[in-house]
C-alpha cells in the first residue's frame, strides 16, 4: 500500500511520517508539501502513485482539491489534525502521528 503524507513544507511533519512508516514492509511511503516552497513539492504522479493520502491539516486538503480534484476522485484523503507546532522527530509528533494515523491502516 502507497501511503502519501502532506503538510506545508514537507519539513517537519510530513517527513517524519515518512520516516516512521519507511521500513515498515507493508507501505511504501512520500512526503510532500503544497508550498511551491517545499523542500519536496506535491505533484499529480504523487497522487496518482498513493493509496491513501494524509494530509496534517484541513487547508492541505482544499489545496489538494483546487489543484488536484479529478486525480482525488477515488482517493481517500485523511486530515490528521496536526498543527504546524514541532520539529522532525518530535517525540510529542511522533505520538500524535501513530495514534492517529494508524486507526486507517486496518
Amino acid at each position: 500500500m502507497n501511503l502519501l503524507f502532506i503538510c506545508s513544507r514537507n519539513q517537519w511533519r510530513s517527513p517524519t511520517a515518512e520516516q516512521l512508516w519507511r521500513k515498515h514492509p507493508d507501505f511504501n511511503v512520500r512526503s510532500a508539501g503544497t508550498s511551491p516552497k517545499a523542500r519536496k513539492t506535491l505533484g499529480a504522479a504523487d497522487i496518482r502513485w498513493a493509496d491513501k493520502i494524509f494530509v496534517m491539516e484541513k487547508k492541505h486538503k482544499q489545496r489538494l482539491l483546487a489543484q488536484f480534484r479529478r486525480l482525488l476522485e477515488h482517493k481517500p484523503v485523511y486530515i490528521l489534525d496536526i498543527p504546524d507546532e514541532y520539529h522532525y522527530m518530535d517525540a510529542e509528533l511522533i505520538e500524535e502521528l501513530e495514534a492517529k494515523v494508524s486507526v486507517y491502516l486496518h
